[in-house]
């Protein structure tokens, strides 16, 4: 099991909203330059986010994206499956036909650990990664202050 570029990507956006959900709207673009993540992505990933209702766009000038849940709601798995990730480590995608169309041997244990894998992201909230002192340090490397507001003169 391997989780893509896509679900990655969303949940460091998600962050980088996260961290600035007391400054206001951010917009792709900043996200971008602060991430590294290609514009035209973006935008194809906040679509998707905007249908699942974890974020909302903010129009016209000063405008941009924030959470549409406060950030103690919204957890990695939300927004992995919000993309279209699949948390699943078999082989079958969980249709137990992927022995010449009958369930292997190891089915179910592959069954349990994409549980548990589901589980362990839906445990985790953007609040509490937000709080992760690793998290904090490189939101400052990052330019953003631990009060959310990028710092004076940081790229983004």
């Amino acid at each position: 099991m391997r989780l893509s570029t896509k679900g990655r990507y969303a949940v460091t956006a998600m962050m980088d909203l996260a961290l600035h959900a007391d400054q206001g709207p951010v917009t792709l673009a900043e996200i971008s330059g602060a991430q590294g993540i290609s514009l035209s992505y973006l935008e194809q990933l906040f679509a998707r986010l905007r249908r699942s209702g974890l974020v909302s766009g903010v129009r016209g000038p000063g405008g941009g994206y924030r959470l549409a849940k406060p950030a103690n709601e919204i957890t990695v798995a939300n927004i992995i499956t919000a993309v279209d990730e699949n948390v699943d480590a078999t082989r079958c995608k969980g249709g137990a036909d992927c022995h010449d169309g009958e369930r292997c041997l190891t089915h179910d244990l592959w069954m349990d650990l994409s549980r548990q894998i589901y589980e362990f992201l839906d445990g985790i909230t953007l609040d509490r990664l937000a709080h992760d002192p690793g998290v904090r340090e490189v939101a400052s490397r990052q330019g953003i202050s631990t009060t959310g507001r990028r710092k004076a003169g940081s790229a983004a």
